[in-house]
């Protein structure tokens, strides 16, 4: 490997002046892997500017061809609500460096960096490396199995192709959709983490990503449909739907997404899923947009992947969640 790697230096994340050249990189690996995925500068700089468990000046680790960023790895930390803690990593290499060993060091120091990170959380009751890998990311997936990982969950992209004939599925009695309010923020927000609590893998948000939340690109409230009952004031459900205009331009598609959708389990069989998820079809097709997509957890224990199919939504990719038992040495 030490041939291989001749000529690469490995570093620290310097700051915003590596943006530009994380971009290329980051973009070229999408490409290749047909992912769909696209960045700009000021996507990475907003996201970079907004992190909580993640120190890019110590978590980032960079492999540099000359003056160019051949690959890069993220390392970062959350718990699930039982308390095992999760060290999510990011990884791109650029497909002209690829097959030389560079992704296999990144994620040597990754994990090591993990390990270090776990180090001051050695009283949870348990620890995981965790990634999430795309349905054409081959190579990476290669990598993480030959370094232990093993497949824990699989989760599917939906996308319904057009979004013409949407069925209309009527909201259930008792319940009104209100245009989003600033007020009505924190119980939109609370509502949505009530509903996945029992979701596998579920983490408890707390107060800075409520106020990430209100500056990610996913915030577009003028295009949510939030179900509220009438009675008792309460949310009953939701789905937040965006525009992603990078990604449309990147791949020349007018697309919408039908996201975060949650309805809380007093109003749950009711048909309020369908109904919201219509109302957000419609109201993407008056946006402008000729399709749809968004991710399912494929073992949802509350039907969604039926949900979605009964709107139009087909299965067109699996993609993976990668998970590893981070083990913690002797503390000295």
């Amino acid at each position: 490997m030490h041939s291989q790697l001749q000529g690469v230096k490995f570093r620290a994340f310097a700051g915003p002046s590596d943006f530009e050249a994380m971009v290329a990189c980051a973009n070229a690996s999408f490409a290749a892997d047909q992912t769909g995925f696209f960045r700009k500068v000021e996507d990475v700089a907003r996201d970079y500017a907004n992190f909580t468990e993640c120190v890019p000046q110590r978590d980032v680790w960079i492999a540099e061809v000359g003056a160019e960023i051949a690959g890069y790895v993220r390392a970062w930390r959350w718990a699930q609500a039982d308390g095992l803690q999760l060290y999510g990593q990011f990884g791109v290499v650029a497909p002209q460096w690829r097959r030389r060993g560079i992704g296999a060091s990144l994620h040597s120091w990754l994990e090591s960096r993990q390990r270090e990170m776990a180090a001051a959380h050695r009283s949870a009751p348990g620890h995981a490396h965790h990634a999430f890998v795309t349905q054409g990311e081959s190579a990476r997936a290669a990598l993480l199995e030959k370094a232990g990982y093993r497949v824990e969950r699989y989760f599917c992209t939906m996308e319904r192709p057009t979004l013409n004939a949407v069925a209309d599925f009527p909201l259930p009695p008792g319940l009104e959709v209100r245009e989003v309010r600033s007020e009505h923020l924190r119980a939109i927000w609370d509502a949505h983490a009530r509903a996945f609590r029992t979701h596998w893998g579920y983490s408890p948000p707390d107060e800075a990503d409520y106020q990430r939340w209100q500056v990610s690109q996913v915030f577009q409230p003028h295009l949510w449909q939030v179900a509220w009952e009438v009675e008792t004031n309460e949310v009953a459900g939701q789905v937040r739907t965006y525009i992603d205009e990078v990604w449309n331009a990147a791949n020349g598609r007018k697309r919408g997404w039908t996201e975060f959708i949650s309805v809380g389990e007093p109003w749950r069989r009711r048909g309020l899923a369908r109904a919201l998820i219509s109302l957000s079809l419609r109201t993407q097709e008056a946006a402008g947009m000729d399709e749809s997509a968004l991710g399912v957890d494929s073992q949802n224990l509350n039907g969604a992947n039926r949900v979605y199919e009964d709107c139009g939504f087909i299965v067109t990719r699996r993609n993976r969640i990668f998970r590893k038992p981070l083990e913690l040495g002797e503390a000295s």
